[in-house]
């Protein structure tokens, strides 16, 4: 599964590792958190997330 970097902070959703605070558990592809998931960090939305390359 793909890494996405959020463009706005850097943070790096990595689905090894989910993000539990949020309810997300790991193994969860970015596609398949909800859409109203935000960045843990600066709080955008998943739109200003791009995949890693």
């Amino acid at each position: 599964m793909m890494k996405y970097e959020c463009v706005a902070c850097g943070y790096v959703y990595d689905p090894e590792i989910g993000d539990p605070d949020s309810g997300v558990a790991p193994g969860t592809a970015f596609e398949d958190i909800p859409e109203d998931w935000v960045c843990p960090l600066c709080g955008v939305g998943k739109d200003m997330f791009e995949p890693l390359k």
